[in-house]
């Protein structure tokens, strides 16, 4: 080097510490790079992208080539700024090269540029893929005995590299369409995440409890049965003999309607028109079940337990709305019995469902257990109140109002935990 002017030699070294530069953007930048929206691009054609995922499609290669590269710059360099301190400083030279150079490599060459590559890793990985692809060439026998060795280290501390996991879990899934933010709109972001969440919800969660069927009695009186017929809202009437557990079957308004545009119409040709019943068993994953009523060509069901028992009625729009939400579907107007009150305390029907409560108000009581809030309050106290009082269950405050039927029918509840954060702001 003596020959080479130090004006000369501080542009190579300026050079120098430009490679080394791209080389440590080039490795946070295709590091840094979503993998699923690089899949996507190269998918849709994008010649660039298409480079970068075969260079990681074996990353152990692409590290060993940028390492190789940016280890040797890097020592040119320093062995250059010795020679140029050297000259300068005279037997200082050593020193000022050492800490000089440090500062300026960490600044210039590790720091920024690998921070522009986390924030921009497209704009930085898909220039230099070019680059890497062209020096793998030569540098394939070097970079393949660094990796031969590398392998073998991690062989003897038992990691296998064959064992990578690509795929999104669940909850990763959940999480990213939560981060989605303005990419995806609310309201499909709350219909993608009840997808995924069919699989923890049980028809059990959504039926609707036997008690709460409306069905007709096919031993009643023949006109009682031609009235709630021509009166009934609902698309499939049960009908049934005496109790719901004998039941009959479905019948559809528009067979009804059809018989009774006929003047033979009597209780047996009403049986005939009636469809067999679909048993579901309790505790059946909403996915699983759409998925039946799908391959079946079935809307509707009677959910049943261990023993036979009927314990309520599953409709394919009840699975539905759990991923779109709620739409009416009959003449029935929606009547809301979950009133606020100025406290901010809630009177609430006891017979509501503890999910749909927490979905409706955010609350947090517990889900584990009793589908309804009134299950929930006769769980916690072990016996039927024979009186109004107060009780806490999680961080709610409910005030029972109202018994009948051996049934709580109106509690008042109030959330604690979000009282607490009223009075501290």
């Amino acid at each position: 080097m003596d020959d080479i002017s130090t004006s000369t030699l501080l542009i190579i070294l300026a050079v120098l510490i430009v490679t080394s530069a791209f080389f440590s953007s080039s490795e946070t930048g295709m590091m840094s790079l979503n993998k699923y929206r690089l899949r996507h691009l190269a998918q849709s054609g994008n010649g660039s992208a298409r480079r970068v995922s075969r260079l990681l499609e074996r990353p152990d290669r692409l590290i060993g080539l940028i390492l190789i590269g940016n280890n040797l710059v890097n020592i040119a360099a320093s062995a250059i700024a010795t020679v140029v301190c050297i000259r300068v400083f005279g037997d200082y030279g050593v020193a000022v090269a050492t800490f000089g150079l440090t500062v300026v490599l960490l600044i210039f060459a590790e720091v920024t540029p690998k921070t522009l590559a986390a924030y921009f890793p497209e704009k930085i990985a898909f220039p230099a893929s070019y680059v890497l692809s062209a020096l793998l060439i030569p540098f394939y026998p070097f970079v393949w005995g660094l990796n031969l060795i590398t392998n073998l280290v991690l062989k003897l501390f038992r990691i296998n590299l064959d064992n990578r996991q690509d795929s999104l879990t669940h909850e990763e899934l959940r999480t990213v369409v939560n981060e989605a933010g303005a990419l995806i709109p609310r309201r499909h972001q709350d219909m993608l995440l009840s997808v995924l969440d069919l699989e923890n919800v049980t028809v059990d969660d959504i039926m609707i409890p036997r008690n709460d069927i409306v069905g007709i009695d096919i031993n009643n009186d023949w006109k009682d049965i031609i009235k709630q017929l021509t009166h009934g809202t609902h698309t499939r009437i049960l009908l049934y003999r005496d109790t719901i557990d004998d039941a009959v079957g479905f019948v559809h308004s528009r067979d009804v309607l059809r018989l009774l545009s006929k003047t033979q119409f009597s209780k047996e040709t009403l049986l005939r028109a009636v469809r067999e019943i679909y048993f579901v068993p309790e505790g059946t994953p909403l996915n699983v079940q759409l998925l039946k009523f799908q391959r079946n060509k079935i809307r509707i069901g009677l959910v049943v337990d261990e023993y036979g028992d009927i314990q309520g009625l599953i409709t394919l729009e009840d699975i539905l709305e759990e991923i779109v939400g709620d739409f009416t579907t009959t003449m029935e107007m929606p009547v809301d019995n979950n009133i606020k009150q100025a406290d901010g305390s809630y009177l609430v029907d006891a017979g509501s469902s503890i999910r749909d409560l927490n979905k409706q108000f955010k609350w947090k009581l517990p889900e584990e257990g009793p589908r309804t809030l009134n299950g929930l309050i006769l769980e916690h106290l072990e016996e039927i109140p024979t009186k109004p009082l107060c009780i806490k269950i999680s961080d709610y405050a409910l005030e029972i109002l109202e018994i009948k039927d051996n049934m709580v029918k109106q509690v008042k509840v109030s959330n604690l935990a979000a009282k607490k954060r009223w009075v501290k702001t």
